[in-house]
């Protein structure tokens, strides 16, 4: 029997990477290869200049696999979801909301759910038909969780997949097991920090392209812990330190005058006095950077918090 979707029901994401958007009608031109049933996610990012980076038409992007709550279904091929692995408080109690094409999506077939845990561990990783054939599903990302669908064969992985009624496989150099402790820290540095000198993209959660909270949010996914989307948010979700006391792998948090947060970057070295150091995807220089910070942005730190 087919399972379709319903408002109502949860639903899955099918594509490596789909954008969610404020919107349909806030979509631009430039984001068409974003919007096919097959995304052409890398395409999409290199047609944008240095304004289109950051528009605000982009709310968050969400992962293969990755489970979303459909609200409202369109005729026009548009769902609105609620994207339930995004914590985000201030918008929704059950998620990041926003609007997806609906061929992006797939129903949820819960009995595919309960099999062993694997992780993309690589930046960007194809997904075959057959052991070592072809790509059947090229460009998924960094922190994209895959189902077992069978034990290893000649060094692949064969995995459940969302839209595919046979196992997909992956090489198990591009995996790991989902880690059932608590990552330190500096391990969860050293993920964010092979993403140095990744594309900003407002809204951006994956290796293609990220901004200052996707980071920080898919940095702590790839060890299977959920943090909030946003940067307001994920301060509320940590705990406070004294200044001072950060350590590689902590988070420090930026805000205006009477403002309400509006940055985050995480920690690459203990303070030296009043120089203090960061990993984070960088608005004002589009790209993902560790840097010193300069006098305007220490101006403006409200706080390092640790997850």
């Amino acid at each position: 029997m087919d399972v379709e979707l319903e408002p109502g029901r949860e639903a899955v994401v099918r594509v490596p990477v789909a954008t969610l958007w404020a919107s349909p009608d806030a979509v631009r031109p430039v984001d068409r290869p974003a919007l096919a049933g097959d995304p052409d996610v890398p395409a999409w990012v290199a047609g944008l200049d240095h304004d289109q980076q950051v528009g605000d038409c982009v709310l968050s992007q969400l992962l293969l696999g990755e489970q979303v709550l459909v609200t409202e279904l369109r005729a026009d091929g548009w769902a609105h979801v609620v994207a339930v692995e995004q914590p985000a408080a201030k918008l929704d109690p059950r998620g990041y909301p926003g609007w997806l094409p609906t061929a992006q999506l797939a129903p949820l077939l819960p009995q595919r759910q309960r099999s062993p845990l694997f992780v993309i561990d690589a930046l960007v990783a194809d997904l075959h038909a057959t052991p070592g054939g072809p790509p059947a599903l090229p460009g998924v990302v960094l922190g994209t969780r895959l189902h077992r669908a069978g034990p290893l064969f000649d060094g692949w992985l064969p995995c459940h997949v969302p839209g595919h009624t046979e196992p997909l496989w992956v090489s198990e150099t591009d995996v790991v097991p989902l880690p059932a402790e608590r990552p330190e820290a500096k391990e969860v540095l050293a993920v964010a920090d092979r993403l140095r000198g990744l594309v900003y993209i407002w809204g951006g959660l994956s290796s293609l392209g990220i901004d200052c909270s996707g980071l920080v949010h898919l940095a702590w996914r790839r060890f299977g812990v959920t943090l909030p989307r946003d940067a307001d948010d994920q301060a509320e979700a940590t705990t406070p330190l004294a200044l001072g006391e950060e350590l590689p792998g902590d988070l420090y948090f930026f805000a205006r005058p009477g403002r309400r947060i509006h940055h985050v970057g995480i920690v690459t070295a203990e303070p030296q006095g009043d120089q203090r150091r960061m990993l984070h995807a960088c608005y004002r220089q589009r790209r993902l950077v560790e840097e010193q910070l300069p006098a305007d942005r220490l101006a403006t730190l409200v706080g390092a918090h640790r997850v």
